[in-house]
This record gives C-alpha cells, structure tokens and sequence, in this order.
C-alpha cells in the first residue's frame, strides 16, 4: 500500500507539473519592448474580478491595419512571448499582449481556466475602451494554452473578432493531461482517473463549432511533441466554415511564427478576413503542399 500511495503522489505531481491547465509562470521580466525599438504604452487594468493586471500595448502608428490581442501559453510571462509578436507592430498591426494573473506583473495567483477567461475579458475591454483601436478591425491570436482558451473565449462572443488564430491549440485539458501521463511509465496506469483532476468546462472541442461566423485558422508543426497536430485535426473537423489548417513543417512548439516566411502567410491572411468584414474570407492558399504528418493536405511551406 505504501508502495501504491508513492506513485500515486508521484502521478498527481508529474500531473499537475506537466499539464498546460496547471500554470508555470514567471516574475522575472526577460525583454521589455524599448530593447526591441518599439513604442508601446505600459497599461494596468482590471480582470472582471477585479485582480490588477498588467500588459503591453505595441504600436503600429498612424494608419493601422488592425489591432492584435494575443493571449500567450502556460509559462514565463510577456516578456518572453514577446518573441512571437514584435514583428507585428512594425508591419501594421497593433498589438496587446498581457500576463494572466500570477504571472509578470500581474498580480494575483494563477488557478483555474476560468480566471484566464475573466483576465482575457478584462484585457478586451481595456483594448475596447482606447481611443486609438478600431473595434471592428480585431484579430484575437493565441498559442498553445492560450490558443485553446482563445477558441472558447471568441465562441462565447460572436462578432468582436474578424478572427481568431490558433496556434498549438490542443482541443481539450483532459486529453492532453491523458497524454502527458501516458507518457511517462511511471503514470501510465493512472491517465484516465488522474486526468478528470481537470476541469473540461472550456473545452475547445466543444466551443468551437460555435466560434463560427467567425473565421478560424488552426496553425501546428510536424516537429511539435508538446501538442501534436492531431489536436488540431480534431478541432479542424468539429470547426465549421470559414475555417483554414495550416501545418508548418519541422520547427516544433509555438515555433512557426519564428520563420519570415509564416509571417508573410499570416499578414495574407490578416489583410484577407479584415478585407471580409463579416464575409468569409477567401482562402489563402499560396504554397499549400501535401502534410501527411499532419492528417491533412493543407501544409504551409515557402
């Protein structure tokens, strides 16, 4: 028995070690956007509980083609994050990135999926309430945890968004959590009972049949072992149209947008569903190619 309650100790932590749902976050702020030469407004606001949060308002300038908010993964903080966004500023588009709860900034302490919905709603009506964003040019784009909270969230409020980008979205907490414990031997016996420790209320395979009007492009990597493309196929298939797949070859988790050739297909596919205005976008299809490691023949290549 002794024997049995160790490794069942030893479960619950790789589970709630592993897991996305269970955050990792981080204080320690690595690059803020003056060392990136950009403009940008330090804001603090309130989650619609009232926790202070803090993020990050990237300028584009005058004349913007739109305005971004970015919902980052489980780990670190903005200051890392930044990484997969910078770019966007300088090339149109305003940006605002911000820390859940517990993470950066932000103060409070990271617990549940619902209180990143209720820190995202408060980011949006912040961004919402600024006299330099225009409220029908908004793109919501998530990675990771925050691609999978961005399909629900955006579900849940039909029309705010031209569109919503998901990259690395896994398509519920209790399959990935099974999938994190069956990877190690010492948990593999314990993948179903531990895994319903996880909340499935948000669940984005549920949500995201709803997401549409609004368009959805599902973006994965062949080389990600963190969350594996099936999860997109899984939420591409449940998805109704205007609805796009793209699966990037070989660089791994949240890795795409690293490539200037990604960012030239997303900046096609930003200009296209802001184009759209409510309409389906025409889709963007410039260098699509067979991705049989993706379940699909939809993969982006230069």
């Amino acid at each position: 028995m002794r024997r049995l309650a160790i490794m069942l100790l030893s479960a619950f932590v790789a589970l709630t070690g592993c897991t996305p749902v269970l955050f990792q976050p981080m204080e320690r702020m690595v690059l803020t956007p003056d060392r990136l030469s950009l403009r940008y407004d330090d804001v603090f606001f309130e989650s619609t509980d009232g926790v202070r949060l803090h993020g990050w308002y990237l300028h584009a300038g005058p004349g913007a083609r739109g305005t971004v908010l970015f919902l980052h993964g489980n780990a670190q903080n903005i200051s890392t994050h930044i990484a997969s966004v910078f770019w966007l500023p300088r090339r149109g588009f305003n940006v605002f990135l911000f820390d859940y709860r517990g993470f950066g900034r932000s103060e409070g302490v990271a617990a549940t999926i619902a209180d990143v919905h209720r820190d995202t709603a408060g980011a949006l009506r912040a961004l919402r309430r600024r006299d330099d964003v225009d409220p029908d040019r908004l793109v919501l784009f998530g990675q990771s945890l925050g691609a999978s909270v961005a399909i629900s969230f955006a579900s849940e409020r039909p029309g705010v968004f031209n569109a919503v980008i998901a990259e690395s979205a896994f398509d519920g907490y209790r399959h990935i959590a099974r999938e994190k414990l069956a990877a190690s031997w010492l948990t593999w016996a314990f993948q179903w009972p531990l895994s319903f420790l996880m909340s499935d209320a948000y669940r984005p395979l549920d949500a995201v049949a709803r997401l549409a009007p609004t368009p959805l492009l599902l973006v994965y990597d062949t080389g990600d072992t963190i969350v594996p493309p099936h999860h997109g196929v899984s939420l591409y298939r449940a998805a109704r149209e205007p609805k796009a797949f793209w699966c990037i070859p070989g660089r791994g988790h949240i890795q795409a947008v690293l490539e200037p050739w990604v960012r030239e297909r997303l900046l096609d596919y930003l200009d296209a569903v802001l184009a759209a205005k409510g309409e389906s976008p025409p889709p963007v299809t410039r260098g699509l190619v067979n991705a049989p490691d993706c379940g699909f023949n939809t993969a982006v290549t230069p």
